[in-house]
């Protein structure tokens, strides 16, 4: 039997139904409810400075890779110049809202994401955000990759968003990606700057959102008043304090 093909760019989860997790500050979550939607973030304002970009070992394979094309040396490197000043430019125009997959809460994003014991998270399933978000928006499981030794694919513009290195393996991320190059005069705009650091993209949020968290050491305090926003804006979810510092048993 031959091998089966490689996976285009986007690869969903094996189970549709696995639970994915949003952790946030209580400001970010008042302005998911304010905008009825998702925040995507331009990859230039995500902290990984690797967004966008191939691995150290594409660079070093490519002559190996592309040996068999009939194509001069300098055309070939004009070819891969052309494509890194594209990649670079690119990363503006790609914007991303990324999520956790696990089945149950992680100790260690409530540690990354909410620096502070008055945070909030999110809870959904992959099939609700896929079902949530329309054809403009890609989703994608986040391939984990060392930089130095694995070759990257290429041959389409999204891979070097759904790879990142194997030191942010602990994040098992789900990645939405919006791709929206600026146009003028029916052409792309490659003078174009963006004036802003990301876009908002309208959900049904009581469609999207399974169930609501507050931190683990949050104060009852706070729960209420996740609860009490989360009615005034409609969300009819139950705000849950995380299990995770309930009293152990002896």
């Amino acid at each position: 039997m031959a091998d089966a093909p490689p996976p285009g760019p986007f690869v969903p989860p094996a189970d549709p139904r696995i639970r994915i997790w949003r952790y946030m500050d209580f400001t970010k979550f008042v302005s998911l409810l304010e905008n009825q939607g998702l925040f995507f973030a331009r990859s230039t304002h995500l902290d990984d400075p690797f967004e966008g970009s191939y691995s150290r070992a594409n660079e070093r394979l490519r002559p190996i890779v592309y040996e068999k094309i009939e194509v001069s040396a300098e055309v070939l490197a004009q070819m891969f110049k052309s494509q890194s000043d594209f990649g670079r430019w690119n990363r503006q125009w790609v914007m991303v809202n990324s999520w956790h997959m696990n089945e149950g809460e992680s100790a260690a994003m409530w540690k990354l994401y909410a620096k502070t014991d008055e945070a909030v998270c999110i809870q959904s399933t992959y099939e609700r955000l896929r079902r949530c978000l329309d054809d403009t928006v890609y989703i994608s499981v986040v391939q984990y990759i060392d930089y130095e030794v694995d070759w990257m694919p290429e041959g389409n513009v999204f891979y070097p968003f759904l790879h990142k290195r194997k030191s942010f393996e602990h994040e098992r991320e789900l990645r939405a990606i919006i791709w929206q190059l600026p146009v003028k005069d029916e052409q792309i705009d490659r003078g174009a700057v963006p004036n802003d650091a990301g876009v908002w993209k309208q959900v049904e949020l009581g469609e999207l959102i399974e169930a609501v968290y507050v931190a683990p050491a949050a104060p009852s305090w706070f729960r209420s008043l996740v609860q009490g926003v989360s009615v005034r804006y409609g969300l009819g979810r139950e705000v849950v304090q995380s299990a995770l510092d309930r009293e152990p048993f002896y």
